[in-house]
């Protein structure tokens, strides 16, 4: 018998970056520009200059909620969520047994709830094992209708302040809910670029409205995930699956 894989999935955005003449190539089962007619090398320039808009809807995004939720976390990574304070993020890592990384992530936390942003081949890895020993009062919750999008660049904070004034005070690592066209969206100063910039999660529904406000703001462009990893290279960022994975240790990364 034959197996058969999946077809990759589309973001929210498949139509956008059709229209913008991206290249689009299956990546961790979805179809994501790797890049745009302006080619990898300008878009990466761009990214250091003024600001480029990135489709990470691929991301998978957790909501977790209950009493003591940040111990429970704890159990499972080497983080020090019970003392992260409300409005900040902080990155960590699942380990196996052996002390590899099964991934890497950003837990933000936003009230009273605690969402981790994963990578995309392993959602449903992360997912098991939150569930496996879940205590009766915690919900995990795969936030599968929302999307995210990420601004980085020099221009992103004066880009970003024409719909949110008040992402101007935002520090490095904050993150919270912020009305961006009157759309209520979850955002983080953060990246994977090594330059400044904002994450952007909203209900997918929005997700290309906002994605095309933004681009129309002077000094925005699109940049794909060919960018995305020569950014990440330059600011020594690791890539789950190259850089790091179930066979290398933190201490080893």
């Amino acid at each position: 018998a034959h197996s058969v894989l999946p077809s990759p999935q589309t973001t929210p955005l498949h139509s956008l970056h059709q229209e913008l003449g991206a290249k689009l190539v299956e990546f961790a089962g979805y179809h994501m520009p790797i890049s745009y007619p302006s080619g990898i090398i300008q878009e990466h320039k761009n990214t250091r200059s003024t600001a480029s808009l990135f489709d990470v809807s691929h991301m998978g995004q957790i909501r977790l909620q209950g009493r003591n939720i940040a111990h429970y976390i704890e159990s499972l990574s080497p983080i020090d969520l019970v003392n992260l304070p409300e409005g900040r993020q902080a990155y960590s890592f699942f380990t196996n047994e052996e002390g590899g990384i099964i991934d890497d992530f950003v837990a933000m936390r936003i009230a009273s709830e605690y969402r981790i942003i994963v990578n995309a081949a392993n959602k449903q890895t992360v997912l098991s094992i939150l569930n496996q020993n879940k205590p009766t009062h915690c919900s995990v919750e795969l936030l599968d209708t929302y999307s995210m999008i990420a601004l980085q660049g020099p221009s992103a904070s004066s880009a970003l302040s024409q719909l949110a004034p008040k992402c101007r005070s935002m520090s490095f690592m904050d993150a919270g809910i912020l009305y961006l066209d009157n759309i209520q969206c979850a955002v983080a100063r953060s990246g994977y670029t090594g330059e400044d910039g904002f994450e952007i999660s909203v209900q997918s529904s929005h997700i290309e409205h906002l994605a095309r406000k933004l681009l129309e703001i002077e000094g925005v462009h699109p940049a794909g995930l060919g960018a995305r990893d020569t950014l990440r290279l330059e600011a020594g960022l690791c890539l789950h699956g190259n850089d790091i994975s179930p066979e290398i240790s933190p201490v080893e990364a």
